[in-house]
């Protein structure tokens, strides 16, 4: 079936629709109507716009291309599986949540608390501007991604990266098994509390990074305005520029061109770090 040129704005519009093309449609008006296509099967959404709450509830294979979801497009993908989203702006908050096996390309993304909760996302040549971005969310891949944000990635598990760049804060807290490559990252306390985190050939800059990580690792990294680095970290770090501070690293070795100075103050752990400058 296809469904076009039309616009929609009641409750449940095409609800549990199957096996359809839904091309150049606006879903918005005075009804003010929710949920437009929940339980939809099988379906391919282009062209189209979007001004009303929770359009893609619980759908089940979908793509999603060329179209817009403005800012009152609260909630838009939820629960849904098995989508391909491609060339569209995605507004509005919580825009993706507790879905699954979904492929983001070439997006504009400006949603708070972005893709939380969700599983095997893939997300490549985006923009993304959030506060929280893939909270509590697992087996996520971002490539060529500009990211703005504030306290992204925390808690996330199995985390690929390459080639990105990201203007945060907080990134990486308690994040679990994650691979970071080729990529710039700017923000204040990066990467506390967690295990498996590596960097490779990665620019880092800002205060007191790295601190209470387990099996840390960075290759080929450089990192600036980086003081009271590596706090209580069990860490393998090869860094290519000057640090300004490192305090207490708790275990394995710190390779550095320079470190302005090395704080070992009343530690309240045992720290044996090896530390090597030159």
């Amino acid at each position: 079936m296809k469904v076009e040129n039309k616009t929609f704005d009641s409750e449940r519009a095409l609800y549990n629709i199957k096996d359809s093309d839904i091309e150049n449609c606006v879903f918005a008006g005075p009804a003010d109507g929710e949920s437009a296509m929940k339980e939809a099967r099988n379906i391919n959404v282009s062209s189209c716009s979007f001004s009303l709450r929770y359009p893609l509830w619980h759908v089940e294979k979908f793509t999603l291309t060329d179209s817009e979801m403005n800012e009152l497009t609260r909630a838009a993908v939820w629960y849904s599986s098995d989508g391909k989203i491609k060339n569209c702006f995605l507004g509005g908050i919580k825009a993706v949540r507790e879905c699954s096996r979904i492929d983001i390309d070439s997006c504009r993304i400006v949603s708070p608390e972005f893709g939380w909760k969700s599983s095997d996302i893939t997300l490549k040549n985006s923009s993304a501007e959030s506060e929280y971005f893939f909270f509590d969310s697992e087996n996520v891949r971002l490539e060529n991604v500009r990211m703005k944000g504030k306290y992204s990635f925390q808690y996330v598990r199995n985390l690929e990266i390459d080639s990105c760049e990201f203007d945060t804060k907080d990134a990486f807290w308690h994040v679990r098994n994650a691979t970071v490559r080729n990529s710039v990252i700017r923000g204040e306390y990066l990467g506390w509390y967690s295990d498996g985190l590596t960097l490779i050939n990665c620019k880092i800059s800002g205060t007191q990074p790295l601190c209470y990580c387990r099996n840390l690792k960075l290759v080929n990294c450089s990192m600036e305005d980086a003081d009271l680095a590596f706090e209580y970290s069990d860490v393998d770090a090869e860094v290519t520029s000057e640090l300004i501070s490192v305090k207490n690293p708790k275990s394995g070795i710190i390779r550095a061109k320079a470190i302005g100075e090395i704080i070992k103050d009343a530690p309240a752990y045992e720290c044996n770090c090896e530390i090597i400058t030159g």
